[in-house]
């Protein structure tokens, strides 16, 4: 298994005999579920919400690769189904329109998949070369137009064209990061829709490309060093600023952005774990909230949620909040925003957690959906 692997919504009817959907007994199933934690009630939750699930079908235990769950009217999630041909499903990026999805096969052969949600019965469309080798992250340019991808085992980047029909095109670039050992682990379009930067774990860096939309091809504008051992991983923007998560630190670097100039300045440094935390610590994922008040970090070791709070002088830690479940790989924070749920990848459970919208407080419940080797999560609203 790679070093990186062990480390690392329709209505509520369910999918049986829709196109690309296996049903059966043995798909990741939701244990009894227990009563709704009361910060978040049934009332502020959008019932028959379409769940997408992505795992490791590779793994041991194997997971389903993308299945589908829907949300009930307690906020739990139920099994609807697995869509076939979508091998080692590891993240997700969303058409603007939200009827199209996008999977990256997380294989050494490296594919991408495109899925069709328009009629809410889930379609594969179809599949092409992702141009490297273990895809981790993939990402839509907010034309609809084209798809980024960052393939991991050998640090590289990805440009497809998109085609009308929803499906994956041709490519249209590829760039390899320079280093000995580079890895390429999260591609993403910045808010003013003209650069795409990439992160890249191995290389200790993140790149700034400035990106044609008439070719399809990318050209290196800023290569951010950081310190060797920095271990980036991800990065949310916010506005004019971002923050960029460090697995191999367990810390957030602030990032000023300047749209204009599209270049990054590192900022302010904050840790991610609590100030008594001991053992091996490996950060995995970082989202901010809708409100941009409040930014969350998952801490795999630890297996918490640390909560930041934000503010013009940058973040401040709040604290941490268990998730409930070993590894936590991603999560993500439900259209309400007042739940947070977690994809435990070694636990094989996605957990939830209330969310006061207000405080940006975080609280565990006995809500726990069983996949196996699960390795993300998002909401189809």
């Amino acid at each position: 298994m790679p070093r990186r692997r062990f480390l690392t919504a329709v209505g509520a009817v369910g999918f049986a005999g829709a196109a690309g959907i296996a049903t059966t007994s043995t798909a990741c199933a939701a244990p009894p579920a227990a009563a709704p934690h009361p910060a978040a009630p049934a009332t502020h939750q959008q019932a028959g919400l379409m769940t997408l699930i992505g795992s490791y079908t590779s793994a041991n235990p194997p997971g389903r690769g993308l299945e589908v769950a829907i949300r009930n009217e307690a906020g739990v999630l139920e099994p609807s189904g697995v869509v076939d041909g979508v091998p080692d499903a590891s993240f997700f990026a969303w058409s603007p329109d939200h009827k199209f999805l996008y999977v990256t096969n997380e294989i050494p052969q490296g594919t991408i998949t495109a899925v069709d949600l328009s009629a809410h019965h889930p379609v594969v469309l179809n599949s092409q070369p992702s141009g490297g080798a273990g895809p981790t992250h993939i990402a839509m340019h907010p034309s609809g137009e084209f798809l980024f991808t960052a393939n991991y085992t050998d640090g590289t980047v990805a440009a497809h064209r998109r085609n009308a029909d929803g499906s994956i095109g041709e490519s249209t670039d590829l760039v390899q990061h320079p280093g000995s050992q580079p890895h390429a682990h999260q591609v993403l379009v910045d808010p003013t829709k003209r650069w795409v930067v990439a992160v890249d774990l191995g290389a200790d860096a993140v790149f700034v490309y400035a990106f044609d939309t008439a070719t399809g091809k990318l050209t290196q504008h800023q290569h951010l060093e950081l310190p060797a051992g920095t271990g980036p991983r991800h990065l949310a923007f916010n506005y004019t600023r971002a923050y960029l998560l460090a697995e191999l630190k367990s810390e957030i670097t602030v990032l000023d952005w300047d749209p204009e100039a599209g270049r990054f300045t590192p900022g302010q440094v904050v840790g991610t774990r609590e100030p008594d935390a001991s053992g091996e610590n490996f950060p995995a994922e970082i989202a901010i909230s809708r409100d941009a008040k409040f930014a969350y970090a998952s801490n795999r070791g630890d297996d918490n949620i640390a909560t930041f709070a934000i503010d013009e002088a940058g973040l401040t830690f709040q604290g941490t909040t268990p998730t409930g479940g070993s590894w936590p790989r991603h999560f993500a924070l439900d259209p309400e925003q007042t739940s947070l749920f977690v994809a435990n990848q070694r636990a094989g459970t996605i957990t939830r957690l209330a969310r006061n919208p207000g405080t940006g407080a975080l609280t565990p419940t006995q809500d726990s959906y069983a996949c196996p080797s699960v390795a993300a999560i998002t909401f189809h609203g």
